[in-house]
């Protein structure tokens, strides 16, 4: 359902941006020059891909050659899927968690790949990867790709860059890892360790995208930075003639602007504690600690319908899990202060009601 069909409607089960964009973007695109789109971004003669990687590059102290530049975050990961697990004649195995994004199976099915879970577990108001089981599957199944999403939808876990190490230091050289940080800047601002992250482990492709922190969902714009191991991706995901200029501008002017959003960040971060705060006093709900721009609620499965009522009385959409093992829970992408406080009301007065 398209937004634009519906105005009434608060959409808060895509885990897309409430506020508004930086005004570094907004002034990019009034100031961008159609004449632009008469050459290609590539530059031969300085033997660059193109503006952006070259940027992204020198930001994160990685060589031009190992940014990959793709049509948002999971036009990078199903390229990266498709290229190595349909390498050959022998059904490959791709490792992901247990509770994660849906679409990590299905690009591994559209390949024939076969797909195996790694557990995560309850701790308190966290989840956590079982990390010792993961190495056990490592070790047993020995798949030809591991993913990790730091932070994890819908669980909202994250893994610090000592604990990627650890994992890694235990995954064979010849597993391709993929990290996938869509959500990572929503906690963690520290960007110093991608660089020797991927030259000690050069199996390694880290993804990156500006729909969820930067908030440009509609730009389909992502970004990777991948080991010197995977240099056959390279070839598979390289555009010859370079890549689009004002969506390149874009993400610039987004990079440059990341004080801005870490600003929104933190509004969020407010939003996640009063989610706590006012729900896990309330018999049968738990919110549960998140490292993204959404949260994810147990609740009484009893008010299911009456939550499902609520919300669609009140013109709000939240995701009702339907997973084994998350159907009594809730995922709530996290909108303006003003918003969030709607959503904490329909849930207190249905439970007080109930």
């Amino acid at each position: 359902m398209n937004p634009s069909d519906n105005p009434d409607l608060i959409f808060l089960d895509r885990n897309e941006y409430s506020y508004e964009i930086a005004p570094l973007i907004e002034q990019t695109i009034r100031s961008f020059s159609p004449k632009e789109f008469t050459t290609y971004t590539r530059c031969f003669q300085q033997g660059i891909k193109s503006e952006l990687s070259r940027y992204l590059g020198a930001l994160y102290n990685v060589p031009e050659t190992d940014v990959i530049l793709g049509y948002g975050g999971e036009d990078i990961l199903k390229s990266v899927i498709h290229c190595f697990l349909s390498l050959g004649h022998q059904q490959r195995k791709i490792l992901i968690p247990a509770y994660s994004w849906w679409y990590y199976k299905s690009i591994a099915e559209e390949v024939d790949g076969q797909t195996l879970m790694y557990p995560l577990y309850e701790d308190g108001y966290d989840f956590k990867y079982d990390i010792p089981e993961m190495k056990r599957l490592l070790r047993e199944e020995k798949p030809d790709m591991l993913l990790l999403a730091s932070p994890n939808n819908p669980t909202g876990n994250s893994l610090q860059p000592a604990e990627i190490k650890y994992i890694l230091s235990a995954v064979d050289e010849h597993t391709i890892v993929i990290i996938d940080e869509a959500y990572t800047l929503f906690n963690q601002s520290d960007i110093s360790y991608i660089a020797p992250l991927i030259a000690r482990y050069p199996n390694t492709i880290i993804i990156r995208t500006f729909s969820k922190f930067y908030g440009l969902p509609g730009l389909r714009l992502g970004f990777a930075f991948m080991g010197k191991s995977l240099q056959p991706f390279l070839k598979f995901s390289t555009k010859y003639l370079g890549y689009n200029k004002l969506s390149e501008k874009i993400g610039i002017a987004a990079l440059q602007s990341t004080e801005f959003y870490l600003e929104k960040a933190a509004l969020m971060r407010q939003d996640k504690a009063l989610y706590q705060q006012e729900l896990n006093p309330l018999d049968g709900f738990k919110v549960y600690n998140s490292d993204a721009n959404f949260v994810l609620i147990k609740y009484p499965i009893a008010l299911k319908e009456k939550l499902q009522k609520a919300f669609a009385d009140k013109r709000i959409v939240v995701k009702f899990m339907n997973e084994d093992g998350l159907r009594t829970h809730l995922r709530i992408t996290l909108g303006t202060p003003d918003i969030n406080k709607q959503v904490i009301e329909v849930l207190k007065s249905t439970h007080l009601n109930s």
